[in-house]
């Protein structure tokens, strides 16, 4: 069975509709790209580098935004700053743990080609490590990378799977990578879109489960190999969550919170050697660069409930969308990683949960 999408396989997650594409890109403005570096010599690498555009104008019309760390064993730059200041002024930048640095100063570099004028850059990057697949001492994702994913991002379909940051990546011993998807909501009287993308690389075999079913435990090793994480390691993961609901820096804190919530759906615990950070922004409002004083708009507090179930939902499906779009890689020292079985998935799925005669 070639790879698909969740929904494409006939199987769901939670109960709020999606957005058209069923993509971090539903929230108007977000462009996604990807340099994806695959090959064997003079170094074997799986690896590559996710950018996410908030929007083209993002250098001088900055978003509200707020990050949370789960468990902190990992790296996002830019993350002081943004918890003194509340505002992302420049895309966003995901890719191996060695190659943060690269591309975050590949992010600056790219707004000096560009013109862009602002005071300094502090650009926002995480990481996931893709050592066990990627001879990742070789630091192979370079400056080019990173600016020809700025420049080929668009907005519509997101390419998922073994791409991008994700090439290298682990999910619950199987092949991860990046996956999104996104939920319409309703709250004061207004809709509002919630998106999520994230570059899965964590969780045990055993703890997967997809819906509520314990899919991790119906596909074992035996079945299928994988690589073992142990459970003091546990890996890590980046969501970065879209909206475009008028949110203050301190909501946009409080909604990255709940992809704590999709991660646990999904089998994340947290683990101690684990980097689970989360980072949300709001397209809803829009602060000029220097401007004397911005107008605001500030959803009721009591209105973002529903806003944190979409988060919830977009993030658990997303990263079920990179389990099922990943393929079985080879890569680094000649070690497989296995994709999850979709005919399996969708064996277990039924048995656990029959259709109705």
């Amino acid at each position: 069975m070639g790879r698909a999408r969740l929904r494409d396989l006939g199987l769901s997650t939670g109960t709020l509709p999606t957005g058209p594409l069923n993509a971090i890109t539903d929230v108007a403005g977000v462009e996604v790209g990807h340099a994806t570096l695959i090959r064997d010599e003079p170094a074997i690498v799986r690896s590559g580098v996710t950018m996410i555009w908030p929007s083209r104008d993002i250098w001088t019309d900055y978003c509200f935004a707020g990050f949370h760390s789960f468990n902190g064993n990992g790296e996002m730059t830019g993350t002081i700053w943004l918890a003194e200041q509340g505002l992302l002024s420049a895309p966003i930048g995901i890719t191996c743990t060695h190659c943060v640095g690269v591309v975050r100063d590949a992010i600056c570099s790219y707004a000096a080609r560009e013109g862009i004028r602002q005071a300094f850059h502090l650009p926002v990057v995480a990481e996931t490590h893709d050592g066990w697949l990627s001879d990742a001492e070789t630091f192979p994702v370079t400056a080019a990378m990173a600016h020809a994913a700025l420049d080929q991002a668009a907005a519509g379909p997101v390419a998922e799977g073994a791409v991008g940051g994700g090439t290298g990546m682990i999910c619950h011993e199987f092949k991860g990578g990046i996956g999104t998807s996104s939920r319409l909501v309703e709250t004061g009287g207004e809709q509002f879109t919630v998106g999520a993308l994230v570059q899965a690389n964590y969780g045990s075999r055993d703890l997967l489960r997809v819906d509520g079913v314990p899919v991790g435990r119906e596909i074992p090793h035996a079945e299928v190999p994988g690589h073992r994480i142990p459970m003091a390691d546990g890996g890590s993961i980046i969501v970065i969550l879209a909206t475009d609901a008028p949110l203050l820096p301190i909501q946009c804190q409080r909604l990255a919170r709940r992809a704590t919530t999709g991660l646990a759906w999904v089998g994340g615990i947290g683990a101690n050697g684990s980097g689970d950070i989360f980072l949300a922004f709001s397209t809803g409002n829009r602060v000029r660069n220097n401007a004397p004083h911005a107008d605001v708009r500030m959803l009721g507090a009591e209105r973002m409930t529903p806003l944190f179930r979409a988060a919830a939902e977009a993030t658990e499906e997303a990263i079920l969308n990179a389990l099922t779009a990943a393929e079985t890689m080879t890569g680094f020292k000649g070690r497989t990683l296995y994709a999850l079985p979709l005919d399996r998935l969708q064996q277990v799925m039924t048995r656990y949960r029959p259709k109705p005669l």
